[in-house]
Formats: C-alpha cells, sequence, structure tokens
C-alpha cells in the first residue's frame, strides 16, 4: 500500500471528523436536532469511505463482507443526513 494512499485516507477521516465536530458544536449551541444527526451522518460516510479503499483490507486482508460493511456505514450516514433534511 502507498504511503499516498494511506496520508489520502487519514486526510478523509480528519475532514469527516473535523465537519462532524462543526455539526455537533452547532448542535450544542442552537439545540438543534438537525445538526445532531447531521453530524452522525458525517462520521458514518466517513468511516464508510476509507473502509472503501484499501486501508482497512491492508490491516485486515482475511476480513469477509468488507464492501458490505462499507455499504452499510455509508447507507446509515446518508440515511441520518435525510433525515435531519426532512424532519
Amino acid at each position: 500500500m502507498s504511503t499516498a494512499l494511506v496520508a489520502a485516507n487519514l486526510l478523509v477521516i480528519a475532514l469527516g471528523f473535523f465537519i462532524a465536530y462543526q455539526a455537533y458544536r452547532g448542535y450544542r449551541r442552537n439545540q438543534s436536532t438537525t445538526m445532531l444527526y447531521i453530524s452522525g451522518g458525517f462520521v458514518f460516510i466517513s468511516l464508510g469511505g476509507v473502509m472503501d479503499c484499501s486501508l482497512l483490507n491492508s490491516y485486515f486482508p482475511n476480513l469477509l463482507h468488507t464492501g458490505l460493511f462499507r455499504t452499510g456505514f455509508v447507507l446509515v450516514g446518508m440515511g441520518l443526513i435525510s433525515y435531519s433534511l426532512y424532519r
């Protein structure tokens, strides 16, 4: 696995968690549950996006159903964000 790919995956995680943290701060400041759902959605999408790359496969090469876990994480994240928009 290349160092650039690992660095890019770590950057995706950091940026996703930064956005989630800012949304959580918005929730705490305004007591808006919409921002709480957006925060949770970005956490799940960030984790699912990193699972898609080979970062997870490099540490757990024999893990079955990695695509299923990735899709599940992204699905939950998109569901939370969609729920926050229509709530």
